[in-house]
C-alpha cells in the first residue's frame, strides 16, 4: 500500500471505486457492444462469417498479449502514464473501427483496441491495492466487480439498440465517447499511486525474472485459476445467449432483457455482500461461501435439466444464484492474487488478467459452439468452469494455515 495513499484522494471512496470500475468496463464492454450487429457489419462488409469471427478473436488475441505486459510497464513507468496512453490508443482504435471500409482494415482496428483495453482492467486493480489495506480494498474491489459483471450483461443491450435505430458505425462511435471520456476523466482525476520508492527498474531481464517467478509460482497460479475460471461458468449462457434464450427457453428479442437482469442482479447481490462482509470473517470463510453456493446451484441446475423441460422460471433464478456465488468470493480471491508479489501488484495483475483473457476466448471460440445447442451440456460445461476453480481453491487452501 502507499503510505501517502490518504492524501492522494481525499474525494469519497465510492467516487474512486466508480473511476475505476468504468477503466475496468473497457475490456468486457467493447467485447460485447458489436455482437448483436454482426450480421449487418458482414453485409456491409461483404465479410463472410469465418472473416467476422476474426473481429472478435484477433480482439481477444490482443487484449491476452497484452495483458501480460500493462501492469509490469505500471510497475515502472506508474499507474498513471498507463491508464492514459491505453485510453488513448482504445480512443484511436475505436474510431478507426468506426471509419473501417474493409473487414481487414475492422479486424486491425480491433487488434489495436483488444491491445489497449487491457490497461483499464489490469491496472485499476493493482491502483486498488495502492491505495487501501486489505479490508477497504475488498470493499472497494466488490464496488468493481459489480460494474465488471454489469458490463457483458448491458454491453449488447446497449449495442443492439444502436445498430436498429442508427446502424454499426454508430457502436463503435460511441466507444470512441466512451474512451475520449474516460481520457479526459482520468487525465484530470486519477493520481499516481505507485509510490517512488516501489517502482521497479524497466530492464527486460528483471522483467523476465518477474514473469518466471510468478509462472513457478504455485500458489499465484492456483489463485489465479480460482478467481478467473469459474467466472465462466455464468459468462458462456452470455456468449450463448441468442441460442440459450431463443431456441432453448422460447423468449422473444424483447423478453431477453430479463435474462440479463438475473445475472446483474445475482452479481450485485454478491458484490454487495462481499463489501459487507470485509474485515467481519475470514477472507478464507467467505471464499469457501461462495464456492458452496456455485456448487450446490450447479448440481441443482444439472439436475433440473436431466429432469425437467427447459423453462426460463427457473433457468434465470439458477443462473443468477450461481452470479451470486461467484461475485460473493472473488474480490477476495484477487486481493490474494495481487499480495502474492507485494513489489509487483502490477505484473501480478497482468499475469491474473491473461490467464481470465485466455479461459474467455477460449470458452468463446471452443466450449460455446460445442455446448450451446443443448441445455444439459451448457449446466454441466458451467459445472466444469466451477470445478476448475473449487479444485484450484482446494490444492491452495492448506498452504494459508
Amino acid at each position: 500500500m502507499n503510505p501517502d495513499a490518504s492524501t492522494l484522494w481525499r474525494a469519497p471512496r465510492w467516487a474512486l471505486a466508480v473511476l475505476l470500475a468504468c477503466l475496468g468496463m473497457v475490456g468486457p464492454f467493447s467485447i460485447d457492444t458489436y455482437l448483436p450487429a454482426f450480421s449487418g457489419i458482414a453485409q456491409a462488409l461483404n465479410a463472410t462469417p469465418v472473416e467476422m469471427q476474426q473481429t472478435l478473436s484477433s480482439y481477444l488475441l490482443g487484449f491476452a498479449v497484452m495483458n501480460l505486459f500493462h501492469g509490469a510497464l505500471s510497475d515502472s513507468f506508474g499507474r498513471r502514464p498507463v491508464v492514459l496512453w491505453g485510453m488513448v490508443v482504445f480512443t484511436l482504435a475505436s474510431l478507426g473501427c468506426a471509419l473501417a471500409g474493409t473487414i481487414g482494415q475492422l479486424v486491425f482496428w480491433r487488434t489495436v483496441q483488444g491491445m489497449s483495453a487491457g490497461a483499464g482492467v489490469v491496472v485499476s486493480r493493482a491502483i486498488i491495492r495502492d491505495m487501501f489495506p486489505p479490508s477497504e480494498a475488498q470493499r472497494v474491489m466488490s464496488q468493481v466487480t459489480i460494474f465488471f459483471g454489469i458490463a457483458p450483461a448491458i454491453a449488447p443491450m446497449v449495442g443492439g439498440f444502436l445498430f436498429v435505430h442508427a446502424d454499426w458505425h454508430s457502436i463503435f462511435w460511441f466507444l470512441v465517447l466512451i474512451g475520449a471520456a474516460l481520457v479526459v476523466a482520468n487525465w484530470r482525476l486519477l493520481p499516481e499511486t505507485l509510490h517512488q520508492d516501489q517502482k521497479q527498474p524497466f530492464h527486460v531481464g528483471s522483467l523476465m525474472r518477474g514473469y518466471r517467478q510468478m509462472c513457478t509460482n504455485r500458489r499465484f497460479l492456483l489463485l489465479a485459476l480460482a478467481s478467473g475460471i469459474p467466472f465462466n461458468g455464468m459468462f458462456l449462457y452470455v456468449l450463448a445467449a441468442p441460442v440459450f434464450l431463443g431456441e432453448h427457453l422460447h423468449l422473444a428479442p424483447t423478453q431477453f432483457f430479463w435474462f440479463f437482469c438475473f445475472s446483474i442482479g445475482g452479481i450485485m447481490g454478491g458484490a454487495w455482500m462481499s463489501g459487507r462482509l470485509a474485515g467481519k470473517i475470514k477472507p478464507r470463510h467467505q471464499i469457501r461461501h461462495g464456492f458452496v453456493i456455485m456448487l450446490l446451484v450447479s448440481v441443482l441446475n444439472v439436475t433440473l435439466n436431466l429432469l425437467l423441460k427447459p423453462s426460463p422460471f427457473w433457468a434465470l433464478p439458477v443462473i443468477a444464484v450461481f452470479a451470486f456465488g461467484w461475485a460473493l468470493m472473488v474480490p477476495v480471491v484477487t486481493l490474494m492474487v495481487l499480495d502474492q508479489a507485494p513489489d509487483r501488484r502490477g505484473m501480478a495483475s497482468s499475469l491474473q488478467a491473461c490467464i481470465g483473457s485466455a479461459a474467455n476466448g477460449l470458452v468463446a471460440g471452443v466450449v460455446v459452439p460445442l455446448v450451446m445447442h443443448s441445455t444439459v451440456a451448457l449446466a454441466l460445461a458451467s459445472m466444469c468452469m466451477m470445478g476448475i476453480g473449487l479444485v484450484a481453491w482446494i490444492k491452495v487452501k492448506p498452504q494459508m494455515y
